[in-house]
């Protein structure tokens, strides 16, 4: 297992990061088979672990305090706050000094310990001024709950501001980005990408296999189960008969040609591709079973050379999205959602 640092912080971690999404009524509510997957990965190198406390309504951050038990000092371990967890969400979610203070204590007393490595604000919240949650996050980081923060998938924009905002105001800053990449969503390497780079932010990805379109098992010409699994979650993204998707599914017919050309799997090639971009620290893996763990922790041991990645900017050109995040409802800027942030008022328009 490689390590590298993660930002400017001093902390390293495993190029590979845990992910525990899956373990819970989510994915895989077995709590014992979830602890031997993460005993598992924690043995083969792996020491960085990211939940959220909105994974399984916060089950999976009880699963993770599980396995951690007599482990935590060897372990960083992150989690992340935004979402609310019950139906009465009335300042129960957001990125207000109310609810994150609140979200900090709650997550430390499931996940079964004192501190939080690396706190993260799980989307943007365009009701709460970012000075508000800087100031609350460089509390906590006072106080000793959480040793640093960051952020995850926020646009490049926005991590701009709350930079010069803890510059101006002298608040912490956010240490960490952790957005969605993979071969055939490669939006984040126009901006994001760049713009961490140059304020030395530590980037940890999400869903390297596109939510499973990368796993080999979705194909051109063939049935697609929409009923189960990731595909019942977002149909809209696996739907052969949808014309969006028609180029992404030709894309994985060519980068299984590629993969096979390797004598690899295209999990393995999806995994090694995210992580040879300089701006990743690590690559998020999301395991509901043992078997996956074994299948995704090879794509660790994959170095592609310039050659191979040649053949994948051919296949998906540098910047392009064929599989797009936005629809799923979780987060979208303001400006794109609420019609009056583009339109003048009537007023001003028939004056004009």
């Amino acid at each position: 297992m490689r390590y590298r640092r993660l930002g400017v912080t001093g902390i390293e971690v495993s190029a590979q990061c845990l992910g525990a999404m899956m373990f819970g009524a989510v994915g895989n509510p077995d709590h014992e088979d979830s602890v031997r997957i993460i005993h598992a990965a924690l043995e083969q190198g792996i020491n960085f672990v990211d939940t959220a406390d909105m994974y399984s309504g916060g089950e999976s951050e009880e699963i993770v305090g599980k396995a951690l038990q007599g482990r935590r000092d060897d372990v960083v371990l992150a989690t992340k706050g935004h979402f609310p967890l019950t139906e009465d969400a009335l300042n129960r979610s957001g990125n207000s000094r109310r609810w994150i203070t609140r979200a900090v204590e709650d997550s430390l007393r499931r996940l079964g310990t004192d501190w939080i490595d690396l706190y993260q604000i799980h989307r943007p919240d365009p009701a709460t001024d970012i000075e508000e949650t800087l100031w609350v996050l460089s509390d906590l980081v006072s106080q000793g709950k959480i040793r640093a923060f960051g952020c995850s998938t926020f646009p490049a924009e926005e991590i701009v501001e709350a930079y010069h905002v803890s510059e101006r105001r002298g608040y912490g800053k956010f240490r960490t980005e952790q957005p969605p990449y993979s071969i055939v969503t490669r939006g984040i390497e126009r901006s994001l990408l760049p713009t961490a780079q140059r304020l030395n932010m530590g980037v940890l990805t999400w869903s390297p296999l596109a939510s499973g379109f990368l796993s080999g098992k979705v194909r051109k010409n063939q049935p697609v189960d929409l009923e189960s699994g990731r595909a019942a979650l977002t149909p809209h993204r696996f739907d052969p008969a949808l014309p969006a998707n028609a180029e992404k599914f030709e894309a994985v017919e060519q980068l299984i040609q590629v993969a096979d050309d390797l004598g690899r799997t295209l999990p393995e090639l999806a995994l090694a591709f995210v992580s040879s971009h300089p701006a990743v620290t690590s690559v998020i893996i999301g395991p509901r079973t043992m078997d996956q763990l074994t299948g995704l922790l090879k794509g660790a041991e994959l170095t592609l050379d310039d050659e191979v990645l040649d053949r994948i900017d051919e296949i998906v050109p540098p910047g392009t999205d064929l599989h797009h995040y936005q629809s799923d409802g979780l987060w979208q800027s303001p400006a794109l959602t609420d019609a009056t942030k583009r339109r003048r008022p009537t007023s001003d328009r028939a004056a004009a």
